[in-house]
């Protein structure tokens, strides 16, 4: 199945239906009085976030979704039905925008929760509403409202707790498969992953977190170049990233300088994603001697300025990587008691994400409205091509006399 992390949708919610204007009509009983009943609520439509999805190309492909029409009232104090909510399913970790205000109407991070994006018209009310000691006969109904309609922007960012970072080829798939049961493609050519891939690292029992691995970062990549920065965003909500880098690259490259483009990309895009806690891990030592590897090491090290967390792994082999799966979880387990005993630090920590997604949107669109000018300037230029290429053959007629 593809996968896509984005759709626009247009949502339209039901009608109420019209109040009824109607009179008892009985044998023997005259002038029965008013007995018009009101009509039923619109149907709302709803999203809901369901565990067993991972796309939204569904909404790819039917962009429209209206609820039911409540059903107008009945004689005989009869209540017209309302009509049913239209529930949208969507993928756990579904942001959802408003796009004409650019308003972010909810978050929907847990399996099940629900979020009401458009409410469904008021009912109209009879004529049974209107009578009263003065007014025996009321000739006055209402008319149902009309439901809300809206133009939502669904983004999908996977849920995971720790997010790989890192150059095409740094081998981030092997890491995840050595890891975890997660089974990525994995070759010896730049760009294998072409998109996220969710891995659950099992580290004791009853004790576990989920990892992702997304397509590799290339100089230029904040600017559009490559896969990445369509995919960094699903970073924002990461509580640790880890930086691997390839300390024995098959095109000659210094592990060094590769570390710092990643590191810049990194900053152009979201200031705020580059400043999340990261550690550093340097995977296939096993291709080096302990001189080069301590050597590379330094270099790397005194480039980056770096004071956090160093590990050193060679993902194929499995050589360090239970003592960093370990390590994960215990940080993991810290950062969730402290938030579980201070509401404040969860509340920041919310804080900060809202903040690398509108980073990331930001950098996104603008990128895009980048790719639109361009468009429109090629567009522009290859028509004044094409008329100066008719102007080199055109013919001019002289008629004799």
């Amino acid at each position: 199945m593809k996968f896509v992390d984005e759709a626009s949708i247009r949502v339209f919610a039901g009608k109420g239906g019209n109040g009824c204007l109607s009179f008892r009509r009985e044998k023997y009983i005259a002038k029965g009085g008013p007995d018009g009943g009101d009509g039923g609520d619109g149907g709302s439509v709803i999203l809901e976030a369901d565990e067993s999805l991972n796309t939204m190309v569904d909404y790819r492909f039917v962009r429209v979704h209206r609820a039911q029409n409540g059903e107008s009232g009945r004689g005989r104090n009869c209540t017209g039905p309302s009509g049913e909510d239209l529930i949208l399913r969507v993928p756990v970790g579904t942001t959802v925008l408003d796009e004409d205000s650019a308003e972010v109407l909810g978050d929907l991070s847990e399996a099940g929760q629900q979020l009401i994006v458009a409410r469904g018209g008021f009912h109209g009310l009879g004529n049974t509403r209107f009578k009263s000691s003065t007014n025996r006969a009321p000739r006055q109904v209402t008319a149902g409202t009309e439901g809300e309609e809206r133009s939502l922007k669904l983004e999908l960012k996977v849920l995971a707790d720790v997010g790989l970072l890192g150059l095409p080829n740094a081998g981030k798939s092997t890491f995840i498969r050595a890891v975890s049961a997660a089974t990525p493609k994995v070759a010896d050519y730049p760009f294998t992953t072409l998109v996220p891939n969710l891995g659950v690292v099992k580290v004791d029992s009853h004790r576990s977190f989920v990892i992702a691995d997304i397509p590799g970062l290339i100089e230029g990549a904040s600017e559009g170049a490559g896969l990445g920065i369509r995919f960094l965003k699903h970073l924002t909500r990461n509580r640790i990233l880890l930086h691997i880098v390839d300390m024995a690259p098959f095109d000659g490259v210094e592990p060094a300088a590769a570390a710092l483009s990643i590191v810049r990309e990194l900053e152009r895009f979201s200031p705020t994603l580059a400043a999340r806690e990261r550690w550093l891990v340097l995977n296939k030592i096993d291709m080096l001697d302990a001189q080069q590897l301590a050597e590379r090491r330094a270099a790397l090290v005194e480039a980056l300025d770096w004071h956090g967390p160093v590990y050193e792994i060679s993902a194929i082999s499995g050589t360090g990587t239970q003592r960093i799966s370990q390590d994960m979880m215990l940080a993991l387990e810290k950062i969730k008691a402290q938030e579980a005993e201070s509401p404040e630090l969860a509340e920041a920590e919310r804080e900060q994400q809202n903040k690398m997604q509108q980073e990331a949107r930001d950098r996104i669109e603008a990128l895009r409205e980048q790719y639109r000018q361009e468009a429109r300037q090629q567009a522009e230029e290859t028509s004044d091509d094409d008329d100066e290429d008719d102007d080199d053959y055109d013919v001019e007629v002289e008629y004799a006399p």
